[in-house]
């Protein structure tokens, strides 16, 4: 296994892996345009030379960032790859000196089991909602935040 920064070839296997979670309604869907824009966020999970997941560490604040689009191949979960992505987000997070992390997912027990609990949506910074707003569920949100200390 090998977890490295994303690839501009590496961007139409990430959205069809976020996309194949999102039509299951278990994240937000991305467009292709949103994945090129925030490709340096992105890290990629690759087994033989073949993309099998994908996460971003999206800095929203002084000490703040957050963790979007975890998606791992169903074929493969499991396997580690989930938390190999997220222990590379965690890693970068504290190099670039950020002092928490957070995720708004429909999927909180895989974030439990690494050290995030359960906040209110209030104790998050009023800019972390501005990308809510363009949503297709906004206002009735059912993502749970979670936050972890670095």
């Amino acid at each position: 296994m090998t977890i490295r920064k994303a690839k501009v070839q590496d961007v139409p296997t990430m959205h069809k892996l976020i996309n194949n979670y999102a039509s299951k309604k278990l994240m937000l869907s991305k467009a292709l345009s949103e994945i090129y824009d925030h490709l340096s966020d992105f890290y990629v999970a690759e087994e033989n030379k073949k993309i099998v997941g994908c996460c971003a560490l999206h800095v929203t604040w002084e000490d703040l960032a957050e963790i979007r689009s975890l998606a791992v191949d169903p074929k493969t979960k499991g396997k580690g790859y989930g938390l190999e992505l997220m222990k590379a987000c965690h890693k970068e997070a504290k190099k670039l000196g950020v002092k928490k992390v957070f995720a708004l997912t429909l999927i909180p027990e895989f974030f439990k089991k690494i050290g995030y609990h359960i906040v209110s949506r209030d104790t998050l910074p009023h800019k972390v909602w501005t990308d809510c707003i363009k949503c297709p569920i906004f206002p009735d949100c059912n993502e749970v935040p979670l936050v972890k200390q670095l």
